[in-house]
């Protein structure tokens, strides 16, 4: 790299202006020591400390924006989660840390779908906070392990659950035939059936699935896996 490149780079660095981030937080003794420990940063500055969202709210709509905001959830007055919904709703270029005390499921998962870019808990290091705003500002989604295993068995936990519609081993093998697009004749062929048997093999998955169509019937099968894997 050339003298000239390297201080050009070196003079741009220095010229960046630190990020802002604005810190939610009713304990007041957490809330200045985090701040100082931000204010110890080279790269980051705390510039604004607020007690309730509404407060932190009411400083957007007058128009000043922090780059990041450094979140508590349980807060007087208005929710951490519900704040950081509404924040996100209209600014959704602010960066939201959660810094919690709250490892609970229904927590986290509300905080994420909020639009929380990470997820902090407060037995995290003061020296985790700086780096875990520099890592969101970078695109990352800073989670501690307790969490990120928690996100992974709520995911796992939303996937679709194969109810049992008591259909006869039969039945499970004239749908399987329906799926692959047959046609009741074809059906009887390839099971060696009579049509009028397939006929009534299929009134019953019809009322068992509550569906009235074939399609119907294959469409549900489908989305809830109601056929084994091949």
């Amino acid at each position: 790299m050339s003298e000239e490149r390297q201080t050009d780079e070196t003079q741009s660095g220095a010229n960046k202006a630190p990020t802002r981030v604005w810190m939610v937080e009713d304990n007041e003794t957490l809330r200045k020591t985090v701040a100082r420990v931000l204010d110890r940063q080279k790269d980051m500055r705390c510039v604004h400390q607020y007690e309730r969202c509404e407060d932190a709210i009411e400083a957007l709509v007058a128009g000043e924006r922090p780059d990041v905001m450094l979140f508590d959830i349980g807060l007087p007055g208005m929710s951490g989660i519900e704040g950081i919904r509404r924040i996100k709703t209209a600014l959704p270029q602010i960066e939201i840390l959660v810094f919690s005390v709250f490892d609970d499921n229904e927590k986290v998962f509300n905080a994420i779908c909020a639009g929380a870019s990470g997820y902090l808990l407060k037995t995290a290091s003061m020296n985790e906070i700086p780096d875990a705003i520099r890592e969101i500002l970078a695109g990352g989604a800073p989670i501690n392990a307790l969490i990120a295993r928690r996100v992974l068995d709520m995911f796992s936990g939303l996937a679709p659950q194969s109810r049992d519609y008591g259909l006869t081993e039969r039945e499970k093998e004239v749908l399987e035939q329906m799926v692959e697009g047959l046609t009741k004749k074809e059906i009887a062929d390839q099971l060696d059936l009579s049509f009028h048997t397939v006929d009534k093999h299929i009134r019953g998955i019809y009322s068992k699935l509550h569906v009235n169509t074939m399609t119907g019937a294959v469409a549900k099968a489908l989305k809830e896996g109601l056929l084994p894997k091949s």
